[in-house]
């Protein structure tokens, strides 16, 4: 095995259902690992995945009378990376896969793969690096090829023959919206996305997921009250069947919701200018239990595994691959 190219990757595939437990390895700051834990746990799934489902079907509303035609079938894919060619691997990317039942035809639709992204790597740049490198700053700032090495890793795997093999399109993430940046409603506005937004200034995140080669568009979907964050290859909106974008849709929202009730829960629509804002009081709760700031802690203690198991440990070879990485 040659240093620069054969890195090789695992995927795995578990389901998210009711009776989902987190594996040791899958990190615990994932949306879903984070509901499948403490005593509510199958209740928080069960509530979580019905959300999911009404979501949809009340998108997907045609030939659909009784709101009840489809279902939702999601699938944790978790990505290992082998460095040294030697079984020895490494957790670098969780995704979720939506499948999509289709109970008036007995069809399974394949839905996307994307949706929530969790790496360790991530955790590393934003809780260790970047929080070591501004520690005695006074003006914030960003370290050097901040975002490097994960966007190439990310890009080789999109491009790598385990991703084709396993799934027919390229990934679509989606995620919240930024607190500290405000959002204007553009003209355009398509049926299943609904109305496009358009951010005052590049956000970090925007900038460390271009890095992964993925752009960015802001739509807030019909019957939502705030707009969501896709970030995807190629053209979101011809690429994609409108069932499968409704599957991100209705999975992603449930999931803010859920963790973003000031902005996805809110009681008021977003207007044509728009600021996310975490402090807003008028919102309503779902009866799922989560703990934001039990997160954020975790962020960090998994950014410093990343280090002591992956960074460190392969600095070298990582840093000669990045150093010649071309697709």
């Amino acid at each position: 095995m040659t240093m620069n190219n054969d890195f090789t990757f695992t995927i795995k595939r578990i389901c998210l259902d009711e009776n989902y437990h987190p594996s040791d390895n899958t990190r615990i700051t994932t949306n879903f690992a984070n509901l499948a834990r403490g005593e509510s746990r199958q209740q928080n799934l069960r509530n979580a995945l019905k959300m999911i489902d009404n979501s949809f079907n009340s998108r997907a509303h045609w030939d659909n009378p009784n709101g009840d035609r489809y279902s939702i079938e999601l699938e944790i894919i978790s990505v290992d990376i082998d460095i040294e060619g030697s079984g020895q691997t490494f957790p670098s990317i969780e995704v979720l896969k939506t499948n999509i039942v289709d109970h008036k035809t007995n069809e399974h639709i394949e839905g996307i793969v994307g949706n929530n992204f969790s790496s360790y790597v991530r955790d590393y740049d934003f809780s260790v690096l970047l929080l070591n490198h501004n520690k005695d700053q006074s003006v914030f700032s960003i370290p050097d090829n901040f975002g490097e090495l994960h966007g190439k890793l990310f890009k080789y795997f999109v491009n790598s023959s385990a991703y084709k093999e396993n799934f027919n399109k390229p990934p679509v993430i989606c995620l919240s919206v930024s607190d500290n940046k405000t959002y204007h409603r553009a003209e355009n506005q398509h049926p299943v996305l609904g109305f496009e937004y358009q951010p005052n200034e590049s956000s970090l995140t925007e900038q460390y997921f271009r890095k992964m080669g993925l752009q960015v568009r802001y739509f807030m979907p019909p019957n939502s009250v705030a707009p969501l964050a896709f970030y995807f290859f190629g053209d979101l909106l011809n690429d994609y069947t409108n069932l499968e974008l409704i599957s991100t849709i209705s999975t992603m929202e449930t999931f803010q919701k859920i963790y973003r009730p000031e902005i996805y829960n809110a009681n008021a629509v977003a207007g044509k200018c728009y600021k996310p804002n975490l402090k807003n009081s008028d919102h309503s709760l779902t009866q799922i239990v989560y703990d934001r700031e039990e997160r954020s802690k975790l962020a960090i203690k998994q950014g410093k595994f990343a280090e002591e198991h992956f960074i460190k440990p392969y600095q070298n070879i990582l840093e000669q691959w990045s150093a010649n990485f071309s697709l």
